[in-house]
């Protein structure tokens, strides 16, 4: 007995000798506890966190001696070292000294300093959105290197890297606590519309290029990462006020506002809760621009003018005079004449409004790091949107509900987005329809044709005037003749017609789309690195989600009912360190399968090396294969965009478009053909001609090969460094890109089979077609490359930073005639900032430089180039820690020089506010 009493002894002392305590407590320079710090077992994935008073305890079975890494997202990292047991630590993080102190989490879904990351990665943190010039965190983006913002209008901004931006731009994922911010239906993120509180958000993270291997097929040319404020951590009422003004030439000087509050409160270590609310209100840049992208020069004089902010008047057809009148031919001629249109500030309200609110219960069943989280976010937006046309969307909502259940070593998250488009109408068809509600294309033209004939005959026989005279005084008096009696906006008669028009779903006869498309998703994510000894970093994951499109028919081909499909993926990533931690392996794989196509596998391998003595220069290489997937409009799309019909090209939406067509009356007294024509969307893709091949008067019948997943290899290499003062951080790519989804336009006859030699060119002849817009890929292989450098440093207490970016799109543009990029990105950037946030107490400045060089833009609603332009922005604020207040004055484009980033949007003018944010 007294044996097996001294073995227990002996037992019971080993167990307690492999058990290591520490405790301890972590706070900034000013003695204040810093929350949610983590302390990490250096060299293995061992750790905790911080409670809300900056406590933490730690228990290993490591035996001391041993390192603990401390940090937190915001300040520089600490390492204490634990030499006994029991030991209790006392810990100072200071500010970070520089931007590579900084710790993310994108780059390799766990926590490591930008310094170390295996890839290229930009942050925004709490220090710059307190030190943003923009008017708000979102377009402060903008001054982050490598970073493009395209305005589509006051509350629209859409973010891209590396090339190949649209509005619509589904190259780029934007994540807001882990969930999709896209829009179902439109396929796209809408900026910052229906996101992120700036008073919630804790830091914003964003990976420039392809990062499938981890994130799917959406992270094709980056990602944004939103993170926003525990209310475990972040406790208290806090909240902004902001007003100024916006000025444009267009639209003049009009008031600006913005309002947003955030409380949280947790009511002990297992439960919190937290709440957002924000709104902004103004007037939007507004869009006048009318010249004639397709004939340079024109005005409204020219008979055939297609303005482009002007719309109703790309309804046109080629009048000839001398068969109307039963002249010979030559005696009168014929032209092409187009319908008056409407201005687009005749038909979109340019009130911006963007209502962002949110709820989130936080719950730590045991109190320590397993937290349950139930959030519930919704936006409601009011902006204008460019797309295939101009869309004034009023009331469009999203909503977006999420349950997820996380620790240290997993997350599983479940998630429903889902949107209500309002009282969205495309302004285009407003215009059409409005002035078909008022007459008859066929009447019109009518009525424009009598009044021309004679007038043009008269003047030429009896008024001595050349034929060029007495046709420019007819095409006066046809267009007076036909609009005789024109709907005039502002009138009752307008107003009428107008608001049955935006309410109607029909674009035979309305304006009007529908949308309450959603997706729901699941994804999880778990590291093994406790249960291998720690001997790496092993992380696996899958997603799985499935659409639901729901149009009514206005937007897919979904008149029968909604669509639904699925896709899902998994993945494994391994991250090792080598050499005393300074060289660090990344390897991943993600393998990702959608219903309609084969499964895809992306890898990924990056390697970084920590050199120098000071351990202060990093180089690192990458290397990975990604893809996207067609989106829901590529797949399933079936809309009358005006200038073309859109199809998509899944096989089973190919029969699901079907559209009834007028035969000219030449083709019904000449040919025999009937009044009109069932055209099935199948024939866009089998029974075409090219368009290209039209304009250049040789008709050639082309094949459109269904779409398939684009496919992307992807290259980096880069350096960063921390030399005395100065911080350096470059990298460059060359993207390599397969299968590359594309947009073509075919033209469909009314009858006969496309190549047959006859009675299809005569269908061509007779105007007897439709232009179709296909979705496909291009056989050819397309590169871009580029490379981004920045430079920061410290004079004194001024922060100075300049970078530059260079992209460069690789594509032999004879081989593919017609084809489109939509690449819409500038070869030279340039950024600065300068800015002190302490000139002297309490009081500090900011200010930011950007310059960008011309483009060329590329896009389904105009093409046309964009000049170079320099925007400067400034801010100046004020601290009153007693009222734990902050006061900033400040403007973007305070130069004043309007400009704009797409052909068809408004000028973007200048921004002037002032703000008061209480405990920010």
């Amino acid at each position: 007995m007294r044996r097996l009493f001294s073995i227990s002894l002996m037992l019971f002392g080993i167990v307690t000798y492999a058990q290591t305590t520490v405790q301890g407590k972590v706070v900034d320079e000013n003695n204040e506890p810093i929350p949610g710090a983590n302390v990490v077992l250096m060299g293995k994935a061992e750790g905790t966190t911080t409670d809300f008073d900056g406590n933490f305890t730690f228990n290993t079975s490591e035996e001391p001696p041993f390192r603990l890494r401390v940090s937190s997202i915001g300040f520089s990292e600490f390492i204490a070292n634990v030499t006994a047991n029991n030991q209790t630590l006392s810990i100072v993080l200071g500010e970070v000294s520089t931007l590579l102190d900084e710790i993310v989490v994108s780059a390799s879904r766990t926590p490591e300093r930008i310094f170390e990351s295996p890839v290229s990665v930009e942050r925004f943190g709490l220090k710059e959105i307190k030190n943003t010039t923009a008017e708000s965190f979102y377009g402060g983006l903008q001054n982050l290197k490598g970073v493009d913002i395209n305005t589509n209008s006051l509350t629209f901004q859409s973010i891209n890297t590396r090339g190949f931006a649209t509005f619509a731009n589904n190259r780029f994922l934007q994540l807001v606590d882990g969930m999709d911010n896209t829009a179902p239906g439109l396929n796209f993120v809408l900026g910052n519309l229906v996101g992120m509180s700036e008073l919630d958000v804790q830091s914003v993270e964003i990976l420039p290029g392809a990062s499938s291997a981890l994130y799917g097929a959406g992270a094709f040319n980056g990602i944004l990462f939103m993170r926003s404020k525990n209310p475990f951590d972040f406790q208290g009422i806090s909240a902004y006020a902001k007003g100024g003004v916006t000025v444009q030439d267009a639209a003049g000087s009009n008031f600006y506002k913005d309002f947003g509050i955030r409380a949280a409160h947790a009511f002990s270590d297992k439960v919190a809760v937290k709440a957002n609310l924000s709104v902004l209100t103004g007037e939007d840049w507004h869009a006048n621009q009318t010249i004639d992208l397709n004939n340079p020069g024109a005005d409204r004089s020219n008979p055939a003018y297609d303005g482009l902010n002007v719309y109703g008047d790309e309804v046109s057809t080629t009048l000839n005079f001398d068969a109307a009148a039963g002249l010979p031919t030559g005696t009168v001629g014929s032209a092409v004449i187009s319908r008056t249109g409407y201005d687009e500030a005749d038909l979109a309200n340019y009130n911006a409004e963007s209502v962002k609110a949110d709820f989130a219960f936080h719950y730590r069943p045991f109190g320590n790091d397993l937290e349950v989280i139930l959030n519930s976010r919704i936006g409601r937006g009011t902006t204008i949107y460019q797309g295939a046309n101009r869309y004034a969307v009023a009331g469009f909502t999203m909503q977006q509900h999420r349950l997820e259940i996380k620790n240290d070593n997993f997350f599983l998250r479940g998630y429903i987005v889902s949107e209500n488009s309002g009282d969205a109408y495309d302004t285009r068809f407003a215009a059409i329809n409005v002035n078909r509600s008022w007459k008859s294309d066929t009447q019109w033209f009518t009525d424009y044709a009598t009044a021309y004939i004679p007038t043009y005959l008269g003047g030429i026989q009896q008024g001595g005037l050349t034929p060029e005279q007495s046709s420019a005084q007819a095409h006066i008096a046809g267009r007076q003749a036909a609009d005789q009696g024109r709907l005039i906006p502002g009138t009752p008669a307008f107003e009428n017609a107008f608001n049955k028009v935006i309410n109607d779903g029909d674009l035979s006869t309305g304006a009007k789309f529908v949308d309450e498309t959603k997706f729901r998703h699941v994804n999880g994510n778990y590291n093994l690195a406790h249960l291998i000894d720690d001997w790496a970093d092993l992380q696996i994951g899958g997603s799985f989600r499935e659409y639901e499109l729901n149009s009514n028919g206005t937007i897919f081909t979904d008149i029968d009912g909604p669509i639904t499909y699925n896709e899902y993926g998994a993945y494994l990533q391994l991250q090792k360190k080598f050499m005393d931690e300074r060289l660090k392996f990344t390897g991943s794989a993600r393998y990702d399968k959608n219903e309609f196509f084969d499964g895809f596998l992306s890898p990924r391998i990056s390697l970084a090396y920590t050199a120098g003595e000071s351990r202060n220069h990093n180089f690192r290489v990458s290397v990975q294969q990604g893809f996207r997937n067609p989106t829901t409009q590529d797949l399933f799309i079936g809309l009358n965009a005006g200038r073309a019909i859109l199809v998509g090209s899944a096989p089973a939406n190919l029969d699901r478009d079907v559209r009834t067509f007028n035969v000219s009356q030449a083709a019904q007294d000449n040919l025999g053909m009937p009044a009109t024509v069932e055209i099935v969307g199948r024939a866009a893709y089998e029974n075409a001609y090219s368009t290209a091949s039209l304009l250049a008067n040789d008709p050639q019948k082309v094949n459109t090969p269904l779409v398939q997943p684009e496919e992307i290899t992807a290259y980096e290499a880069g350096y960063r460094a921390q030399i005395g003062k100065f911080t350096i951080d470059l990298s460059g790519y060359y993207n390599s890109y397969k299968n590359f989804l594309a947009n073509t336009t075919t033209a469909v006859p009314f009858y006969g089979e496309a190549g047959d030699g006859g009675l299809s060119l005569l269908a061509l002849q007779n105007g007897d077609y439709q232009v179709y817009q296909t979705y496909t890929n291009s056989d050819e292989n397309i590169n871009s490359y580029g490379a981004t450098v920045g430079v920061d440093t410290k004079l004194g207490n001024f922060d100075l930073g300049v970078n530059y970016t260079y992209a460069e799109l690789d594509i032999d543009e004879g081989r593919l005639e017609g084809f489109r990029t939509n690449f819409n990105t500038p070869k030279h950037k340039v950024k600065a900032s300068f800015g002190n946030p302490e000139l002297f107490t309490n009081f500090g400045f900011n200010v930011n430089y950007r310059w960008s060089d011309s483009y060329f833009w590329e896009a389904s609603f105009a093409d046309g180039d964009i000049p170079s332009f320099t925007v400067l922005d400034a801010q100046l604020n004020y601290a009153v820690p007693s009222i734990k207040s902050i006061f900033k004055v400040g403007g973007s484009n305070i130069l004043g020089d309007e400009y704009f980033t797409a052909v068809g949007t408004g000028n973007i003018g200048s921004i002037y506010y002032v703000s008061w944010t209480i405990n920010p």
